[in-house]
């Protein structure tokens, strides 16, 4: 399945990265970092795929999958993001009088010009997948991002 052309092939490491709406620093509250850190568990464990590395900054995180099927990672990438993003909003939109939730909560409101059920987004849209070829360049995305 190809996603900007680049086609899934058995068997290869995916390196993925992908970041929050607006560049949204979400990720610099403990309680989301434990989110993420769980449904990225949860999909592991679920899924089977090899999680080789991964590293989750305040707006961005990295991935290096080995996903099973190889073309799991559309599904993968799916339910990270669509989990992650529940969980967020419903603890911001639990919190409206906290400083920090209002100011997230404005940043990821979505213009009213998005023609969207939704009034909030907490990922960018789309997510950028790269073969990794070779055991070398596994090795060196890994320790670039750890």
């Amino acid at each position: 399945m190809p996603i900007y052309g680049r086609p899934y092939e058995p068997g290869q490491p995916q390196f993925i990265t992908t970041g929050t709406y607006r560049r949204a620093k979400l990720f610099e509250l403990d309680l989301f970092r434990w989110y993420f850190v769980q449904v990225r568990r949860q999909l592991r464990q679920e899924t089977g795929s090899l999680l080789i590395g991964w590293v989750l900054m305040p707006e961005h995180f990295h991935l290096l999958i080995k996903p099973e099927p190889a073309e799991a990672t559309r599904r993968f990438m799916q339910a990270l993001k669509k989990r992650t993003a529940q969980r967020i909003m419903a603890t911001l939109a639990g919190s409206p009088h906290e400083p920090w939730c209002r100011v997230m909560l404005a940043r990821l409101r979505l213009p009213p010009s998005v023609h969207c059920d939704s009034r909030y987004r907490v990922w960018q849209r789309r997510f950028v997948p790269f073969h990794v070829l070779h055991g070398k360049e596994a090795d060196r995305k890994a320790r670039l991002h750890a």
